[in-house]
C-alpha cells in the first residue's frame, strides 16, 4: 500500500475516533453514561457498531478515551495561577478566578459531563474513579495554588489547612453550578464577583495586605 494511503487511513480513524467521543460526550451529558447505549452512540455518531469496537472495545472504553481527552482539553483550558504571577496574590487570584469561568463558560460541557459521570454505579469502577480524581486533583491543586499566596505565604499548618478548606469549598462551588448554568443558564463568570469578595472578607478579617483591587475582571 502506498504511504500517501497509510496516511489517508489513519486520518480517517482519527477522524471517526473523534466523532464517536464527540457523540458520547453528547450523549453522557444528556443521558448519563447509562443512557447511552452502543445503538445511541451509532445513531449520533452516524458510525456503525463495528467501528466503535474497533475504536474502543466497549462501551466502558468510550468512556475511558473520552474522560482521557476531557482531561487533556481541561489542562489545555485552564489558566495556571503562575500565569499571573507578576501581580500582587489578591490581584492574581481574582484575575486567576475570572479567566478560569469566563474559559467555563465557553466549554461549559466539560463540569456538566464530569458531573454526570461522577453519579451512577460506573463511577465506582477503578478507571473512571483514577481518572476522574486526577482531573479534579489538578483543579484543586490550582486553587491551592492562587489562595496560598494570599493565606499561607508563610508557610504555617494552620494556614495551609485553611488554604486547603477554602479550595475545597470553591471547586464544590464550580461543581454545583454546572447544575445551575444547565438548568438556569446561569454563567460560571457570576461566581467571581462574591467568591472575591469573600476571600476579600476573609483576608481582611486576618488583617492580610494582599494588594487588594477593585474591578473584577478587569483586564
Amino acid at each position: 500500500m502506498a504511504k500517501g494511503s497509510d496516511s489517508t487511513l489513519s486520518e480517517a480513524s482519527s477522524s471517526s475516533r473523534d466523532v464517536i467521543l464527540d457523540a458520547a460526550r453528547t450523549l453522557v451529558t444528556d443521558k448519563g453514561y447509562d443512557g447511552m447505549a452502543i445503538s445511541d452512540l451509532c445513531a449520533q455518531s452516524g458510525l456503525p457498531a463495528s467501528s466503535i469496537y474497533y475504536h474502543f472495545g466497549n462501551k466502558l472504553g468510550v468512556l475511558a478515551a473520552l474522560l482521557e481527552r476531557t482531561s487533556q482539553e481541561l489542562h489545555a483550558q485552564f489558566p495556571d495561577p503562575s500565569s499571573f504571577r507578576d501581580r500582587e496574590p489578591f490581584e492574581r487570584f481574582e484575575k486567576w478566578l475570572t479567566t478560569a469561568c469566563a474559559s467555563l463558560d465557553r466549554r461549559p460541557d466539560y463540569l456538566r459531563l464530569l458531573l454526570a459521570i461522577s453519579v451512577g454505579p460506573h463511577k465506582d469502577v477503578e478507571m473512571v474513579q483514577k481518572t476522574v480524581r486526577r482531573i479534579r486533583g489538578h483543579a484543586h491543586a490550582s486553587w491551592v495554588e492562587a489562595l496560598t499566596p494570599i493565606f499561607a505565604s508563610d508557610g504555617s499548618e494552620k494556614d495551609q489547612e485553611f488554604v486547603e478548606q477554602l479550595a475545597l469549598i470553591g471547586r464544590a462551588m464550580t461543581d454545583g453550578l454546572a447544575v445551575a448554568n444547565s438548568f438556569d443558564g446561569i454563567s460560571y463568570s457570576r461566581l467571581v464577583a462574591p467568591f472575591v469578595a469573600l476571600v476579600r472578607g476573609l483576608a481582611e478579617r486576618d488583617g492580610r495586605s494582599v494588594g487588594m483591587t477593585s474591578g473584577v475582571g478587569d483586564s
